[in-house]
C-alpha cells in the first residue's frame, strides 16, 4: 500500500507533496489501523492541552474558582486571540486575584497582551492549580515546578508508563511538552472521547459545547466540532500534529505531517474521518470546500488510506 500523502495541485497538476503518518487506537491503547511505514515519535505540542488541563481539574481548582465550560475549553485551546478569548482569560485571572503579568506566555507579535497568546487559557489553568494546591505561582512553567510534575504524573497514569521515561522539552509558550509516538497520542484521545474518566469527560464536553473557545471563528477545530455536532473532539498541535477523538466510542486518531506543514493537516484529517466513518460525507464536503481549496488555482488532495492492523 502506498504512503499517505497530501498533494498540492495547481489546476490539477501536482506541485508539492507532503508525506504523512496516522494511527487509530481504542481506549485500551490497542492499535486498530495505521498508515504504512514506521511511525516516528514527535512532540505532541498543543494537542497535549486537554491532558494538561486534566491535571488542573485533579486539584479541585475548577470547582474552587467556578470554571465553567467556556473556561475549561479555553484551558484546552490554541485560540486565535479574539477579544472573546482575551476577555475569558482575564475573567479567569480575576477569579484567581492575579494579573496578566503573572502569565509566562509571551505577547504575540502584533498583539498587546499575553492574554491574546494562543496558550493563555492553559497558563491560567496552571496558575489556578498552583493556588489550589499551595504551590508557588512563580516559575510555574519550569519542568521541576510541582504543577509541571503534576502534569507529568497525570500523563504517566494515562499512558501506563513511568514519568521519568518521558522525553521532554520546552514548548514555545514556555511550559514543558512531551515526545510521544502517534499511537500514544491516539490513545490519549481515545481516552478523552471514551467517557470513562470523569475529568476527561468534562473537558471533552466543554470543548464540543464551546468550540469557538478551542480555536476561533473560521478555524478548523472550531468548524469541525460545530459541523459534526459533537461527534468528534478535535485539537491541533504544531509542526503537523493533529489529534481527534470519536465521542462516546473510545477511539482516537493522531496524525503527523512529516515536514511540519500546517496546510496539509486539515484535508488529511477530513479524508481520514470520512474514511473511518466518524463524520458524515456531507460534513466532509463542506470542510473540504473551506480548508482544501486554497484559491481558484490550488487545491489539496489526499492520496492513500489507513491499513488495518
Amino acid at each position: 500500500m502506498s504512503d499517505l500523502k497530501v498533494h498540492l495541485l495547481r489546476e490539477g497538476i501536482v506541485e508539492s507533496v507532503h508525506t504523512c503518518e496516522a494511527v487509530v487506537t481504542d481506549h485500551r491503547g490497542r492499535v486498530l489501523s495505521r498508515s504504512p511505514g514506521e511511525s516516528l515519535p514527535t512532540f505532541m505540542r498543543s494537542a497535549l492541552k486537554p491532558f494538561q488541563a486534566l491535571a488542573v481539574l485533579s486539584t479541585g481548582a475548577a470547582q474552587a474558582f467556578q470554571f465553567g465550560d467556556a473556561d475549561l475549553a479555553l484551558m484546552c485551546a490554541s485560540h486565535s486571540g479574539e477579544m472573546v478569548h482575551a476577555r475569558r482569560a482575564f475573567s479567569m485571572l480575576w477569579r484567581l486575584n492575579l494579573e496578566p503579568a503573572n502569565l509566562v506566555c509571551p505577547i504575540p507579535p502584533g498583539k498587546e497582551s499575553p492574554l491574546q497568546h494562543n496558550c493563555s487559557g492553559k497558563h491560567v489553568g496552571m496558575l489556578a492549580a498552583c493556588l489550589q494546591r499551595g504551590f508557588p505561582v512563580e516559575h510555574y512553567a519550569e519542568r521541576r515546578h510541582p504543577v509541571q510534575q503534576l502534569v507529568a504524573e497525570t500523563l504517566a497514569e494515562l499512558l501506563a508508563m513511568p514519568a521519568d521515561e518521558f522525553v521532554v522539552a520546552r514548548d514555545d509558550c514556555g511550559v514543558p511538552t512531551y515526545q510521544f509516538t502517534l499511537a500514544q497520542m491516539a490513545w490519549l484521545y481515545a481516552q478523552l472521547s471514551a467517557g470513562r474518566n470523569p475529568g476527561l469527560e468534562r473537558l471533552m464536553r466543554a470543548m464540543i459545547r464551546e468550540p469557538r473557545m478551542v480555536a476561533g471563528e473560521g478555524r478548523f477545530d472550531t468548524e469541525l466540532m460545530r459541523l459534526s455536532e459533537g461527534a468528534v473532539v478535535s485539537k491541533t498541535g504544531a509542526e503537523g500534529v493533529h489529534c481527534v477523538g470519536f465521542v462516546g466510542q473510545g477511539l482516537g486518531l493522531a496524525v503527523k505531517v512529516l515536514d511540519g506543514g500546517h496546510r496539509a493537516k486539515a484535508p488529511l484529517v477530513i479524508h481520514l474521518l470520512r474514511e473511518l466513518g466518524w463524520i458524515d460525507p456531507s460534513v466532509a464536503d463542506v470542510l473540504n470546500d473551506r480548508f482544501a481549496a486554497l484559491n481558484p488555482h490550488q487545491r489539496l488532495e489526499v492520496v492513500g488510506e489507513l491499513e488495518m492492523v
